[in-house]
């Protein structure tokens, strides 16, 4: 049996079964990016850009109960590869009863947000440091980047 343009039935549901796994990939990744993205931000300080808004809208998911929008495209794409949706939120799924314990997510929740505080405030403070001691310090305070002048020696 073939779909559309001749494209066999099982290949198109197998497409469809990888993009689903593909966007539980991602939304993982999202779900730790928000919890240690600001500690990543120490090495490459430009992060806190992205960090900022996904932080953001990881608590208007835990505090407001916004739905993520990766959650119903992966129950889309499952639907669509021929696999049963399921009830609940991407987290009830994968992650609580699964990774770790239902009753241990209050503790998480807290440890994340003491990540992202710690990372912010390293990152403040990295920040004051660098201005009291005024500009031709900056590039020797980020990890990595060159020191010295150009053309000196």
């Amino acid at each position: 049996m073939r779909l559309g343009r001749g494209a066999p039935v099982a290949s198109t549901t197998v497409v469809y079964r990888l993009m689903a796994d593909a966007v539980v990939v991602v939304h993982f990744g999202f779900i730790l990016f928000g919890a240690v993205g600001g500690l990543l931000a120490w090495r490459w300080p430009r992060l806190v850009w992205l960090h900022v808004p996904v932080v953001a809208w990881g608590i208007g998911i835990v505090v407001v109960g916004f739905e993520c929008p990766l959650t119903p495209l992966e129950k889309h794409f499952r639907r669509l590869g021929a696999e049963e949706g399921y009830e609940g939120g991407f987290v009830d799924r994968y992650v609580e009863d699964v990774i770790y314990p239902d009753t241990y997510t209050p503790l998480l929740r807290a440890l994340a947000a003491v990540a992202i505080g710690v990372g912010w405030a390293g990152l403040l403070a990295h920040r004051r440091r660098r201005g009291r001691r005024g500009p031709e310090a900056e590039a020797g305070d980020v990890p990595g980047a060159p020191t010295g002048s150009v053309g000196a020696g």
